[in-house]
């Protein structure tokens, strides 16, 4: 089995940090990657001393997967209190505030599922100041040790600081009995390593923001062997599986410690987002990170048209009033304040441009040292069997189309949607990626 040294590190507080050289660690004070942890959830949450009343959540369906073995292990140390919430609950501020009241008397709150799951509990779990645990039911993102929680407010999907959990346990057979839907959309949130990070050094070198090696340190001995083994993890292969799951654990952590989800989230999660937001009610459910796999595909395009020539920005000239008028009067107050800090003025405009004439060649180069190619990427969600396309998740072109062209509206992150748009090749490239 795939070791476990960096993991062991970072529970240790002892690793490596490459921009430093100093050590750093994580909050999370167990994680257990394991072919079975039957026979063993007692034990572990014995060892995180999460107090003597213990909430379990899961939904209908991790209820009947794990829940009720975690139930039932529980009380070997604890009184349990059962909440199964219904399938399909969506991670908003009205669950939250419904698992907040169910679980007021309990010490702390024990999620039994992913994504979802994981986010209703680690935000609820923040919010009251109490510990979390984790027990993964898919390996389908790559949230299960970051800070930040998606949760919908408003309308307006956010990522909020939550907390990380004091402990996250895998189960590989679990994992590799999870809907095979699931399992890819975990592959295709990793996919997305390649774009964010060219995004984050793009803005790093444009305007000076922090960027970090070590988010991407982390998933250097992973990504490669996951990506080349694609086809055997969608045939149930436990060693593939486990390099899954340390990417999604590792990226997880790397935000952790980043403080933020810019080495995980830029322009593809912005496409999502957007997606999220104001897809057509009717849609047929897709999970995030088969959406994420999609919208990864057309930014490594953009990336590499926009990579391909110098390019001259002009100011931004949108208003806050076409914001309101387009989004309405709350969600477009609210996309203009994140938006506004990052507009293209006359000024930056002026600024970017004597850069570009002075130092694009460099700059270029520097990030697509980090790039995987479109071609790279295809083949790793072909191999799985993944969707590729708009279409076959369930979108419009048309709004896909939309998407593209407004999601760089909804969050203050400088992007290559931005840089396209501000050159005037987003409208013009659209319908190539």
């Amino acid at each position: 089995m795939v070791g476990s040294d960096k993991i062991a590190a970072l529970l240790a507080g002892t690793y490596r940090d490459p921009d430093s050289g100093g050590q750093v660690g994580v909050d999370t004070k167990s994680l257990v990657i394991a072919p079975s942890l039957d026979g063993q959830e007692d034990e572990l949450l014995r060892s995180l001393s999460l107090g003597r009343t213990l909430a379990v959540i899961s939904d209908k369906t991790t209820h009947a997967v794990l829940g009720q073995r975690i139930e039932r292990a529980a009380r070997g140390g604890a009184r349990v209190q059962s909440i199964v919430l219904d399938n399909g609950v969506h991670p908003d501020g009205e669950s939250v505030a419904a698992v907040r009241q169910a679980t007021a008397s309990a010490d702390a709150l024990i999620a039994v599922g992913s994504g979802t799951i994981n986010d209703i509990c680690k935000y609820a779990s923040a919010q009251d100041g109490k510990p979390y645990a984790v027990f993964a039911t898919a390996p389908s993102m790559n949230g299960y040790t970051s800070y930040n929680a998606a949760i919908t407010m408003h309308g307006h999907k956010l990522s909020l600081p939550a907390q990380v959990p004091r402990g996250a346990f895998f189960d590989l057979s679990i994992l590799a009995a999870a809907p095979v839907r699931l399992i890819r959309a975990g592959l295709g949130d990793n996919l997305c390593r390649t774009t964010a990070e060219a995004d984050w050094l793009l803005a790093h070198e444009l305007f000076g923001q922090t960027f970090r090696e070590l988010p991407y340190d982390l998933l250097a001995d992973d990504e490669t062997p996951l990506f080349d083994h694609a086809a055997e993890l969608i045939a149930g292969d436990l060693g593939v599986m486990e390099r899954l799951v340390r990417t999604l654990v590792l990226a997880g952590f790397g935000t952790a410690i980043v403080g933020n989800s810019q080495p995980a989230s830029q322009g593809e999660h912005l496409i999502s987002h957007y997606i999220d937001m104001f897809a057509p009610a009717e849609r047929p459910l897709v999970f995030h990170g088969e959406q994420v796999g999609v919208t990864t595909l057309s930014m490594v395009r953009l990336q590499e048209r926009m990579l391909a020539e110098r390019p001259t920005v002009r100011p931004d000239t949108s208003t806050e009033a076409e914001f309101r008028s387009r989004y309405g009067d709350e969600l477009g107050a609210s996309c203009w304040a994140e938006f506004e800090q990052k507009r293209m003025t006359a000024e930056r405009a002026e600024r970017l441009n004597d850069l570009f004439a002075a130092d694009w060649a460099a700059i270029r180069d520097r990030v697509r040292a980090v790039l995987l190619t479109t071609s790279r990427l295809t083949a790793v969600l072909g191999a799985a069997g993944s969707d590729v396309t708009p279409e076959a998740i369930h979108l419009p072109r048309a709004f896909y189309e939309t998407a593209l062209f407004r999601c760089r509206e909804i969050r203050n992150r400088y992007t290559f949607l931005d840089l396209a748009a501000n050159a005037g090749r987003l409208e013009t490239w659209i319908g190539a990626l």
